[in-house]
């Protein structure tokens, strides 16, 4: 057998000729630079209810009390349902905690809800689907934040704009313009983050849609399709706006020569327009040795809080391990 050739279940493989396209392709384990904010932890939330997982949160303030959305999976239940949840304040502890009622949607995979509150109402933005083509995002409307009624179908599969496969979609004001970010692919597992802006200046559309504000290629730190161990794209995006007008970009990326259960990062990136170009600095934060988040975080929901950037985050040990919600703060840099 040559030099530099495998025998693999009785064919050869030349590892050489594998070991030169993942230096074409790129494929490094490049480490990721350290975020420029200021990170405060304030720990795991703390929600009274029987939920054995908890991913996707959203918290939401109706000018009254916090509201915490998100997928969830309770003890000795199949599926997952979606998570409503209420408290005096961001922080918690979460005493009254439900499943929301969704009524006129239905999926395969229906969850991560993105919500707003509009002074009146709370409009929920939810998937149907995220690992196969044909889905949608439909928009519903609530008076409470315990039972959602189907307005519309706010957006559908869509090849010509590489939006085949559509999910996780979160609703943003930015200057008054009301905006959808989203992850969408033509390939299942390659997403990357969309957008879309409301033509009529209501949440019930029609919607622009912009085309990709960000893609895998312009996260240096990301793991790259092709390379060994890729794992996912891009998702989970959310837009917010700062006091100094910027817009923040929230998303999830997997890092690159990581062990399953440690790739998933909640990243930030920062632009001054909801079309960007945006700058990525860099991960939000890095897991916490020996605790709840030692292995990986994820799918987040930043609001303002009386000036302060608050972050409430999904994490966990590792591979196989429950998901829950730690809530953090970020100061960011006097120039970003």
């Amino acid at each position: 057998m040559a030099a530099g050739a495998l025998l693999l279940r009785g064919r050869t493989w030349d590892d050489s000729a594998a070991a030169a396209e993942q230096r074409r392709l790129g494929c490094a384990d490049a480490a990721p630079p350290s975020s420029p904010f200021e990170v405060s932890r304030y720990g795991p939330i703390e929600i009274a209810a029987a939920v054995r997982q908890v991913k996707d949160p959203c918290p939401v303030f109706d000018g009254r009390v916090w509201h915490l959305f998100g997928s969830a999976w309770a003890e000795g239940v199949d599926g997952c349902s979606i998570l409503h949840a209420q408290a005096g304040s961001i922080e918690g502890p979460y005493a009254r905690a439900e499943a929301a009622t969704l009524v006129g949607v239905s999926g395969p995979q229906l969850s991560a809800p993105g919500v707003i509150h509009d002074g009146a109402l709370f409009h929920m933005f939810i998937q149907t689907a995220f690992s196969s083509f044909g889905g949608t995002i439909e928009h519903l409307v609530s008076v409470d934040g315990a039972r959602f009624d189907r307005v519309d179908t706010a957006l559908t599969s869509d090849l010509d704009h590489d939006e085949t496969c559509i999910y996780d979609a979160q609703p943003a004001v930015i200057d008054g313009d009301l905006y959808l970010a989203f992850a969408a692919a033509t390939t299942i597992g390659q997403p990357e983050l969309h957008a879309c802006r409301s033509l009529s200046g209501t949440w019930s559309g029609p919607w622009e849609r912009l085309g990709p504000i960000l893609r895998q290629a312009e996260v240096p730190f990301h793991n790259i399709v092709g390379c060994r161990g890729y794992e996912w794209g891009l998702e989970g995006p959310q837009l917010v706006q700062l006091p100094t007008g910027e817009v923040l970009l929230l998303g999830v990326c997997f890092l690159a020569g990581r062990r399953v259960g440690t790739r998933q990062r909640v990243f930030i990136a920062i632009a001054d327009t909801p079309r960007g170009p945006y700058r990525v600095l860099g991960p939000l934060l890095d897991p916490a040795p020996e605790t709840w988040e030692s292995g990986e975080n994820g799918h987040a929901g930043a609001v303002l809080v009386e000036g302060r950037l608050m972050v409430v985050y999904q994490a966990r040990r590792g591979a196989g391990k429950a998901w829950r919600c730690g809530l953090a703060e970020l100061t960011p840099p006097t120039s970003t």
